[in-house]
């Protein structure tokens, strides 16, 4: 016999994990046609965002080209946008034909 206790976490992880697989499938989804952009006017040079790329891209140098981020090794893991502290950078979706993205899922 399972007590309440063994029962609610039971109830708790299954819940975490269903939660988690939901999340992640959509934010691949959402990522996969996305681009890192940049507003290479309000950045002052600090270098965070290449700093914390786990791949290591010069994200910084994009941005004082006022480019987007066109790497193919680029993640979009978004981890530029979120140690970025003036929020120069952000996601923008990327304007595929529903053809090319059946193609790549």
């Amino acid at each position: 016999m399972v007590n309440f206790i063994e029962f609610f976490e039971i109830q708790i992880t299954t819940m975490n994990i269903k939660s988690i697989f939901n999340y992640e499938s959509n934010r691949y989804k959402a990522l996969s046609v996305g681009k890192v952009v940049p507003e290479a006017d309000r950045c002052v040079q600090c270098g965070i965002c290449s700093f914390n790329c786990p791949i290591g891209i010069d994200v910084r140098e994009y941005v004082w080209k006022g480019s987007s981020i066109i790497d193919n090794h680029c993640l979009t893991c978004g981890e530029c946008i979120k140690r970025c502290p003036r929020g120069v950078l952000r996601f923008e979706r990327i304007n595929y034909s529903p053809e090319i993205i059946k193609e790549t899922h």
